[in-house]
């Protein structure tokens, strides 16, 4: 089984200041790395085996100052869809997670600050971030005979985000 769980988070940027860097950051890390493993993978593969990609819920909605993010997210969502397409037949599987708001270090410096934290909070309606282990327990799901028959879906681990 293989994991894709690699990315460079956002910072809030409206899209006419984006830089040529900072586009290629996040898609080199965020699409392409899922690319470059994925494809090296493959020949390798036997079937029951299975991919889990690591997209967001950036993924499933737009967020305002996020273009480049949520595009790569989108990608991630569109390109393990094909995958799960080409690569089902050879009893292969492609899921993925999009995790919502997960506490982590990565995601505290994005949400750092005086309240930035209760008004992320706010929008979820457990009334709390989720943990590395719920995503990681999903993930775990996902790998497992439980979900043999799921291919090219995408698990949301959000806490009901709003």
């Amino acid at each position: 089984h293989i994991l894709n769980c690699a990315g460079v988070n956002p910072t809030n940027l409206p899209t006419a200041e984006i830089t040529d860097e900072y586009w290629d950051t996040l898609v080199n890390t965020n699409l392409k790395g899922l690319f470059n493993i994925t494809r090296a993978c493959i020949p390798h593969l036997v079937s029951g085996a299975s991919f889990v990609n690591v997209s967001s819920v950036a993924g499933l909605g737009p967020t305002a100052g996020f273009a480049v993010y949520c595009a790569t997210k989108y990608g991630i969502i569109g390109f393990s869809k094909c995958m799960a397409l080409e690569l089902g037949p050879k009893g292969i599987r492609t899921n993925v997670v999009a995790p919502g708001f997960i506490d982590t270090p990565t995601n505290a410096a994005v949400v750092s600050g005086p309240g930035v934290v209760e008004q992320y909070v706010k929008r979820v309606a457990v009334g709390r971030m989720g943990t590395p282990e719920e995503v990681a327990d999903a993930v775990v799901f996902l790998f497992g005979e439980g979900s043999r028959y799921m291919n090219g879906s995408v698990v949301e681990i959000s806490g009901g985000i709003a």
